[in-house]
């Protein structure tokens, strides 16, 4: 019985990559059935992702490409994909994000397993345990960040996380918390910033009438919300709607760019390229 795994790599771009790559598995009887590949030529860097077939077991295989990566100076990744990635999910008030990303989760659309949701409010415990996913409230104050950021990360530990999605998380990550979840915590916001920094940036955007409102999916850095861009969406307005509608509109949005991002993320879609990323979607 064969298992399906993704292989992601990067490496200095050079010839004989990609025959290298596809060698190895023609070799150890794999079968390849998804392959994109990017050079970026600025960087001079190469990356691929692979979906293959394969009897072997996955250590196996992990270990046929740690023999070939020096030649190439390949960084790799091996994955089954029915192993679907565990998520812990941070909130604050605004609830319309998680109860999105637990409405795909249920649903099936999208392939994930969240172990826990962690608030700096009580609000939304809810609508999380109908789901029947534990919930942590955590509050916090700049007296008690520290604190209570290592309690986070003796959650992530405990649950086994993968990744980390800050769902409107309003509250900002410290820099020692933002280095240890690197490349594993994904963050949404509206694209205003920083043209419309601070409290009710729906209205600051209704009173300069602008006629196109966004939201962008990162992944978190100590820069505030100026991490490797993954995913953004757009919606057209015009000077008929209220900050109301703008804010609905906006919320709808974060839905859906913080969703992409996330499925793209579990599916090992995504490549980081120093402050850019590589998305190799369907």
């Amino acid at each position: 019985m064969s298992t399906e795994y993704v292989l992601t790599l990067s490496c200095p771009d050079r010839p004989g990559v990609v025959a290298a790559v596809a060698g190895l598995l023609t070799a150890r009887g794999c079968n390849i059935t998804e392959s994109q590949q990017f050079g970026d030529r600025d960087a001079q860097r190469f990356f691929m992702r692979v979906q293959f077939a394969a009897t072997q077991p996955e250590d196996e295989i992990r270990a046929a490409f740690a023999a070939l990566a020096p030649e190439f100076g390949m960084v790799f990744q091996v994955r089954d994909l029915a192993r679907r990635p565990r998520v812990l999910i941070m909130v604050s008030k605004f609830g319309h994000c998680l109860n999105d990303l637990l409405y795909r989760v249920r649903s099936g659309a999208l392939d994930i397993e969240v172990v826990a949701v962690v608030s700096n409010h009580p609000d939304l415990r809810p609508l999380t345990q109908s789901n029947g996913i534990d919930y942590h409230h955590l509050p916090v104050t700049a007296a008690t960040k520290a604190r209570q950021e290592a309690e986070v990360l003796a959650l992530v530990e405990h649950y086994q996380v993968d990744l980390v999605v800050l769902a409107r998380y309003m509250q900002v990550l410290s820099e020692e918390l933002c280095q240890k979840l690197a490349g594993r915590a994904i963050n949404i916001h509206h694209s205003f910033l920083p043209s419309f920094k601070g409290a009710k940036p729906y209205h600051q955007a209704h009173d300069r009438g602008v006629k196109l409102i966004g939201a962008t999916a990162h992944y978190v850095t100590s820069d505030l919300d100026e991490g490797p861009i993954i995913e953004q969406e757009v919606a057209r307005v015009n000077h008929s709607h209220s900050p109301a509608d703008l804010v609905a509109i906006g919320r709808d949005v974060e839905c859906v760019a913080l969703a992409r991002a996330v499925r793209w993320h579990a599916e090992q879609r995504v490549l980081l390229d120093g402050h850019k990323t590589v998305v190799f979607p369907r």
